[in-house]
């Protein structure tokens, strides 16, 4: 599903750091090695049909690297 976050990501929580995600191997792979951190907040995103919706969305990050992979894992309403 394809997505814009639209505004600010709130209540970020970190889910896991270095060795404890599980696809580590694969992200130092293809983009790099550095602190990566699997993590979790609370969004408005605009899905692809144009619609506003808040949800809980899901990613990487490592320090001069970035977010990456963002995935809404539930729509809130």
């Amino acid at each position: 599903m394809h997505f814009e976050v639209v505004g600010k990501i709130e209540q970020i929580e970190i889910i896991a750091i270095g060795g404890k995600i599980r696809d580590i191997m694969r992200l130092r792979k293809q983009y790099g090695h550095g602190r990566w951190r699997k993590l979790k907040g609370i969004a408005t995103v605009r899905l692809q049909n144009g619609s506003l919706v808040k949800a809980e969305i899901h990613w990487y990050e490592a320090h001069g690297i970035g977010k990456k992979k963002m995935k809404i894992k539930h729509i809130l309403g």
